[in-house]
């Protein structure tokens, strides 16, 4: 709990995490809508992960001197940033193996059954898309590979927090 409380406390830093997720968060419903690409089941995962670092954000900028609120913020920040980056990676190998049998692509969303977001709010969390195709690219990278590096960025963030507040308790 002490170690914490060494962690910066700047608003404006959960404010910066909270926006660049909704702005993404905005991006991938104009992909959806406007654009017409639809999502597929890792999309929804990618989409539910992105919410998290979201969620993060406010839990983090309510109270970021405030130990609990700081943790479990932080807590959203790496599991959500991470489990995106998972799921970016295992969408990029679905979307690039040559072998048929080797994914499956599942057609409803995975969620608790006391949390059926995509019965809830279907418009943002209906699987609609397959998984292996490439409706999207830019640079040569599609969605995914978009994505991979995105939660990459957010992970190695969070990284270096917690690795720059270990250090810093250690001297």
């Amino acid at each position: 709990m002490n170690w914490l409380s060494s962690l910066p406390s700047s608003k404006k830093a959960w404010a910066l995490l909270a926006l660049s997720a909704a702005l993404f968060e905005l991006i991938a419903l104009y992909f959806q809508y406007v654009m017409n690409l639809e999502p597929c089941i890792m999309c929804i995962y990618q989409r539910t992960a992105m919410l998290g670092l979201l969620g993060a954000g406010i839990v983090g900028y309510i109270l970021p001197s405030n130990w609990l609120y700081k943790g479990t913020g932080l807590a959203i920040w790496g599991i959500s940033s991470i489990w995106g980056w998972l799921i970016a990676r295992e969408h990029i190998n679905m979307q690039t193996t040559t072998d048929p049998f080797a994914f499956t692509c599942d057609i409803v969303p995975n969620f608790p059954s006391f949390m059926p977001l995509h019965e809830w709010l279907p418009a943002f969390f209906a699987a609609t898309g397959d998984c292996g195709n490439i409706d999207w690219s830019f640079m040569n990278m599609s969605m995914p590979g978009w994505m991979e590096i995105i939660f990459a960025f957010y992970s190695l963030s969070f990284i270096l927090i917690m690795a720059a507040t270990i250090v810093g308790k250690s001297k």
